[in-house]
């Protein structure tokens, strides 16, 4: 079956760094754009950036640009989200995404910025 793990997510002071990987199966993982998201207490899930299905395209919400990096690697069938410069906005639930035929979601990893 599909599956979306999330990894990654801690308690982390301002000004540090994370990395979360989401690792998948269950589907044809090269196909499918990957997508990373956030939800913070009380707001609307957003998105954070997303990758193509061969790692050559990407994107990135405003708030995250020159700070976080999204990559991939279709053989690991694993997608990753490097983030530096951590600020307390920062803090939310990752949640993995993959859409292309189908949509899927993770279940999420926690990431608290806070000193």
């Amino acid at each position: 079956q599909v599956q979306l793990v999330e990894s990654g997510g801690d308690l982390v002071q301002p000004g540090g760094s994370l990395r979360l990987s989401c690792a998948a199966s269950g589907f044809s993982f090269s196909l499918y754009v990957m997508s990373w998201y956030r939800q913070a207490p009380g707001t609307e899930r957003e998105l954070v950036a997303s990758i193509s299905g061969d790692g050559g395209g990407t994107n990135y919400a405003d708030p995250v640009k020159g700070r976080f990096t999204i990559s991939r690697d279709n053989a690991k069938k694993t997608v990753y989200l490097q983030m530096n410069s951590l600020k307390p906005e920062d803090t939310a639930i990752y949640y993995c995404k993959a859409s292309f035929a189908r949509a899927y979601w993770g279940q999420g990893t926690q990431v608290t910025v806070s000193s």
